[in-house]
């Protein structure tokens, strides 16, 4: 077989590439853990200056300022000897309350190498990985990369693209998220609109507590209720049932949608969010499909075929399989109420 060498050196390029970032993951996780990045989102800081501040030690410091200014994650200069970050680097790295806060995610890889053996046996098995079997930083993983892009689009462009439900939520209504997690969404909602009540329902008893915690500082306790309840058993009726990237975990989609559509009042909605897609593979060989491609792999099919049926939907399932799947499962109203780069906000209603 004949080989370009041209091309080889090319995929080599790319590869090169991807394991300085891949090693580098762990230093972002460094970064986020010990301050590193508030500190010099702050202020320019030589190596000991930034060690004296974060409570680390300089040699280390030095090393890891100097990997990262290597990757363009903060920046370097040779007449002071000082590392410092741009308003853009501080945004995404440091400012874990604004709209683009990225270190998150940066956990939810760290408990996809650290779970590799796990999915290693469920590709010889054929089994799954629940998503309570992960490493615990995934579930905190899942909450801080998750949250900006919420506290960004829920309340200001998702909730009013839905027909009707905005006004429900000012005058008071019920609502349920469904695979709340920690909670964030919930919490979001129940800040945004007082008059309503709100519910968050997991399987997972950790994430329940910690939901309950955090709902309990944003002082939303007495309108945020939170219970462990699956998909598919639980209990109430409501205006607004929400599912905020947790379907395509699901191992029975179809199961659930039913029991939302059994939960809904008679003109209750349904808002589903899940990761964008095209309906075709190949539309998805994008940096964002690669992204949620290999989460996919690694967490949410594991997740799905640990279950009851095991549908494997997978992050990528795209529109046409989505509405397939609502459908099946009693609705017969269905519509792209909008949409994000990294998000599809689907309304259903029976």
């Amino acid at each position: 077989m004949a080989v370009d060498e041209n091309k080889l050196n090319e995929l080599l390029g790319k590869m090169l590439g991807d394991v300085g970032a891949a090693m580098g993951a762990a230093l972002v996780l460094l970064g986020d853990k010990f301050g590193l990045y508030k500190a010099l989102a702050a202020s320019a800081l030589t190596p000991a200056e930034l060690a004296s501040r974060t409570g680390t030690v300089e040699r280390y410091a030095r090393e890891w300022a100097a990997a990262q200014a290597a990757a363009g994650y903060i920046n370097y200069d040779a007449a002071s000897g000082k590392f410092s970050m741009s308003p853009e680097q501080a945004l995404l790295l440091a400012d874990e309350g604004g709209p683009a806060f990225f270190p998150g995610i940066y956990e939810v890889v760290a408990a996809a190498i650290r779970d590799e053996p796990k999915v290693a046996e469920a590709f010889r098995n054929g089994g799954g990985v629940g998503w309570h079997e992960h490493d615990p930083c995934l579930f905190r993983g899942t909450e801080r990369f998750f949250r900006p892009g919420y506290a960004t689009h829920l309340v200001s462009e998702w909730i009013p693209a839905l027909e009707g439900v905005a006004d429900k939520l000012k005058r008071g209504a019920r609502v349920a998220d469904v695979g709340c997690g920690h909670g964030a969404s919930v919490i979001l909602m129940a800040q945004a609109y007082p008059k309503s009540e709100f519910f968050g329902f997991d399987y997972h008893e950790p994430s329940i507590v910690r939901a309950r915690e955090s709902a309990h500082a944003a002082g939303v306790a007495d309108r945020a209720h939170f219970e462990r309840a699956s998909a598919k058993d639980y209990s109430g009726t409501y205006d607004l049932v929400a599912f905020f990237d947790c379907l395509h975990d699901m191992g029975d989609p179809v199961g659930a949608a039913s029991h939302v559509k059994a939960s809904l009042n008679p003109d209750g909605t349904w808002m589903i969010v899940e990761p964008f897609a095209g309906d075709r593979v190949e539309e998805n060989f994008n940096p964002i499909g690669r992204l949620f491609y290999a989460a996919s792999t690694m967490i949410c099919v594991p997740a799905s075929l640990s279950q009851e049926v095991g549908l494997g939907l997978g992050t990528q399932a795209g529109e046409k399989r989505l509405r397939e799947v609502l459908a099946a499962g009693g609705f017969t109203r269905i519509r792209r109420a909008t949409s994000t780069p990294f998000n599809l906000v689907l309304e259903a209603r029976p």
